[in-house]
Parts: C-alpha cells; sequence; structure tokens
C-alpha cells in the first residue's frame, strides 16, 4: 500500500510536469496573426479610450483561438514610416517566426510632413524608389526618407525572412457622411497599396473598397454611427467592429492564403458581425 501512494506521488508532478511541456510547446507552434497600423487599426491602450476604438480590438473573436493567437500592434499616430523608425517594428520581428500573419494597414498618417517639428512622420507619395535625406527635428538627426511603398516593400521583405506571410490592407475610409450627404471617394494610399500587393505578389485586402460598398448602402445617419464626434478617421465601437468584419470578409476572399482556414464562424461575434448581414 505505502508502495502504490509512493508510485502515485511521483507519476502525479511527473504527469503534471509532462503535460505542461506539451501545452507550453503546443502554444509556442501555435501561428499568430500580428496587427501592424496606425489608430484605425488600435486606438490609444485598445480599451476603448475616448470611445474610441480600432478594427483590431475585435478581430480575434472572428478566429479559432484555440488553433491561433492574434497580437495587435497596432500604435495610434504612426506611419509606415515611423511604425519602423521608432522601434515598433523590432518587438515583433523578434517574434516572428514560420508560419506566422502579419496583417499590415498604413496610409493615414503618412501623407503628414517629412520633417515638422510635430510629428515628423510624412513618407513620399508613391510607391517608387525615390528617397529624400532630411534632417528630423524631433530626432535632432538626418534621416533618408523613402516612399509609402518602399515602406511597405520593407515590411514584406522582413516578414518574408522569417517564413511569414504578409497580408495587404488598403487604409479603411474616412467618414463620407460627414457632412450629412454620403460623398465616396477613393483612396490614394489604398491604391497604391494595392499597386505594391500586386508587384510583391503578397495578398491583398481591399478593405477601404469593401467599406466603401457597403457604406453605398447605407444613409449618412448610420454612416455617422460608425464614426467618433470628435474628427471623421476615428470609429466608435460599432464602426469598428463593422470595419473588423469587413476584414474578414477580405480574408475568406484570398485564393491561396491559409489564414481563412482559422476564421471560426460559428462564434457569436461571427454571427453578428458576419459580412453578410452587414
Amino acid at each position: 500500500m505505502r508502495i502504490k501512494r509512493t508510485y502515485l506521488s511521483i507519476l502525479l508532478p511527473v504527469s503534471l510536469v509532462v503535460f505542461s511541456s506539451f501545452v507550453i510547446l503546443y502554444q509556442k507552434q501555435k501561428p499568430v496573426v500580428y496587427l501592424i497600423g496606425d489608430s484605425t487599426v488600435k486606438n490609444g491602450s485598445g480599451k476603448g479610450d475616448g470611445a474610441l476604438w480600432g478594427w483590431g480590438n475585435f478581430l480575434a473573436e472572428f478566429f479559432d483561438t484555440e488553433k491561433i493567437s492574434v497580437e495587435n500592434h497596432a500604435l495610434g499616430g504612426t506611419s509606415s514610416r515611423t511604425f519602423q523608425t521608432n522601434g515598433r517594428w523590432e518587438p515583433v520581428m523578434e517574434k516572428l517566426k514560420k508560419g506566422d500573419f502579419v496583417i499590415i494597414q498604413f496610409g493615414h498618417n503618412d501623407g503628414g510632413a517629412l520633417a515638422d517639428t510635430s510629428r515628423a512622420r510624412g513618407t513620399i507619395q508613391g510607391t517608387g524608389t525615390e528617397s529624400e535625406k532630411i534632417f528630423n527635428p524631433i530626432k535632432k538627426k538626418e534621416e533618408v526618407v523613402y516612399t509609402y511603398g518602399g515602406y511597405l516593400r520593407k515590411y514584406i521583405s522582413d516578414i518574408r525572412s522569417k517564413g511569414a506571410v504578409p497580408v495587404i490592407c488598403s487604409p479603411i475610409p474616412r467618414n463620407p457622411a460627414e457632412t450629412g450627404v454620403v460623398k465616396l471617394s477613393t483612396d490614394k494610399y489604398g491604391i497604391w497599396a494595392e499597386e505594391v500587393a500586386l508587384a510583391e505578389h503578397v495578398d491583398f485586402i481591399p478593405l477601404n473598397k469593401i467599406i466603401n460598398e457597403r457604406y453605398a448602402q447605407l444613409s449618412a445617419t448610420e454612416i455617422n454611427s460608425f464614426f467618433t464626434t470628435k474628427d471623421h478617421t476615428h470609429t466608435s465601437e460599432k464602426g469598428a467592429k463593422f470595419n473588423a468584419a469587413a476584414v474578414v470578409s477580405g480574408i475568406m476572399k484570398l485564393r491561396r492564403n491559409t489564414l481563412k482556414k482559422y476564421i471560426y464562424t460559428q462564434t457569436k461575434a461571427a454571427q453578428e458581425l458576419s459580412a453578410e448581414k452587414l
């Protein structure tokens, strides 16, 4: 009897250690979807600061998180340039592994000045190979600034070097109904994002187009409910959920990308926010 109890007292801890090891190993092997972008992907701390939300906060609700993780590394105020130059990209790169995915959405802040004293976050317009040496008054040092497309290509190259899969999103539209009349327009950064994706053979989600097509079916009042009253760019919780569903709709239409197999359509979020119902 004593021998049996002794055996069990040894076996139980060993079993727990083995089980824990398997769990840790599984978690390490589980693929991750990393989100990088500006405040329309993650606003503030990501907890609805000022009643503002980004679509990245609600994307995980569509995925089977037992099989894949979603990490939102977007940061408000960043451009495709400053997300790299201000050290936001390195932590993602350090964790990135083969089989992971990175969804990229920049553009809202890329139109700013290259070297102003408040932000210095702008990029050269277009997708070419042009560059310009500037003195960055914030960092107080010289910096070479590239095109919007040039920075996107850098993300793509870095992601592929880790065996991960890049996915480019065009920026969400700004509020087209701010004046009370719906005036839809095409975003030039969306066009450039698509040009880079096509040239680099990267999966592309025409998020700007998907959302605009849905806006075309809605009233100005309905569209305005998706945005904060503070400006024409940042979304409310309702708008962020609407945009998250649009992202999922785009993922489901990607032909070769395996990310869509992790979409868990039976979740409450997927049922309530499905593209078919919006």
